[in-house]
């Protein structure tokens, strides 16, 4: 059992819907992305999700293109992004970290390598947008065997002939994409989620959580009413962006936490 697999099954225990949190490693600097991830546990975070800059993230909106660059800017490596989860484990043992990200980077460092280098450093699971099933011997099916968890997407346009080949070798959960474009383009409509959601727990035990589009208190319950939890990143990081304080940060992510933990 993962670390990613317990935290539902505490959360199933309490009644509880999860929520998970992304932020861009290194964004805008690393002292300051680092304070940030180290409060998400205590400002309500299920789990995290840690985004490895790249310089061309083709499923992400502007916000976090931005913050990509920001980081890049600032210094923020791979070997950086590992360092911050193993900066978190000193003081957390418990709270799941999800590596999100592209395949570049981590075929740049060597599977075998980034593996055992993220494992080491605390790592829970792993999405890599750009990866599908089909290349699955690429990296999912080493990584599960390393004992991390691949996460895969699930879209609006994932339709029944395509939905099994999207479960197999998925592990940990299902993130299922809310809208059809790229982060932060739209917001998340529970009526249209509802029924793809339901649509995919009937092909799968895993818990099914949703992104994309959720900004507000009141979305990330809605969604949460209707999965089983909610995913926030454009939102959280577009204050990071203008300049908001650790604190400040903080603060929103705690709101938005207590929205999904209130259904």
């Amino acid at each position: 059992m993962t670390r990613i697999d317990a935290k539902f099954a505490d959360l199933r225990a309490r009644g509880k819907k999860a929520f998970v949190a992304y932020v861009m490693a290194g964004d805008p600097d690393y002292a300051t992305s680092l304070e940030i991830v180290k409060g998400l546990p205590g400002a309500g975070v299920d789990i995290i999700e840690l985004g490895m800059p790249f310089t061309d993230p083709m499923a992400d909106g502007t916000t976090i293109q931005l913050a990509g660059q920001r980081a890049l800017a600032g210094g923020q490596t791979l070997d950086l992004t590992l360092k911050m989860a193993t900066e978190l484990r000193k003081t957390d043992q418990t709270t799941p970290i999800v590596m999100m990200g592209y395949y570049n980077p981590i075929f740049s460092r060597g599977v075998d390598r980034f593996l055992e280098q993220a494992k080491a450093a605390g790592i829970d699971g792993l999405i890599v947008v750009d990866l599908p099933p089909e290349e699955d011997t690429e990296l999912c099916l080493p990584a599960q065997k390393a004992g991390l968890n691949f996460i895969r997407l699930a879209t609006p346009t994932t339709d029944d002939a395509r939905l099994p080949k999207v479960l197999t070798n998925t592990s940990g959960f299902v993130y299922y994409v809310s809208i059809t474009g790229i982060t932060g383009a739209a917001q998340a409509q529970a009526g249209d989620v509802a029924p793809e959601v339901a649509r995919i727990k009937a092909k799968t035990d895993l818990p099914v959580i949703v992104g994309f589009g959720i900004k507000t208190p009141e979305t990330a319950a809605s969604i949460a009413r209707v999965a089983d939890g909610a995913v926030v990143g454009s939102a959280i990081v577009e204050r990071i962006g203008r300049g908001d304080s650790p604190a400040q940060v903080l603060e929103f992510v705690r709101g938005l936490a207590e929205g999904a933990h209130s259904v």
